[in-house]
């Protein structure tokens, strides 16, 4: 086989995979959904480093901050979950 037929067939492969790929629309939306999840994780992690690196705040503020925000990261990880299923499973 030439290497210019080869590299048609190759072409031509990943055309098709992409074109599966958009056709569901479900690789675009999976990426979003992550950006969003981690772009959340990385402000919670910075308020709450944010907090503890401040002298001025009383520890048991600090227990209350990091319990709240493990509770917000909690349905934030749920809600992800969720949307994830339904995305996959739910009705078309």
């Amino acid at each position: 086989m030439s290497s210019t037929r080869k590299a048609w067939m190759v072409a031509v492969t990943v055309g098709v995979v992409e074109a599966l790929k958009d056709q569901a629309g479900m690789c675009r939306w999976n990426y979003a959904l992550r950006s969003i999840h981690q772009y959340t994780k990385n402000r919670v992690k910075s308020s709450i480093s944010q907090a503890t690196s401040s002298s001025s705040v009383i520890p048991d503020q600090i227990m209350m901050m990091k319990q709240q925000k493990d509770h917000e990261m909690k349905q934030s990880d749920e809600s992800l979950r969720k949307v994830m299923y339904l995305s996959c499973w739910g009705p078309n």
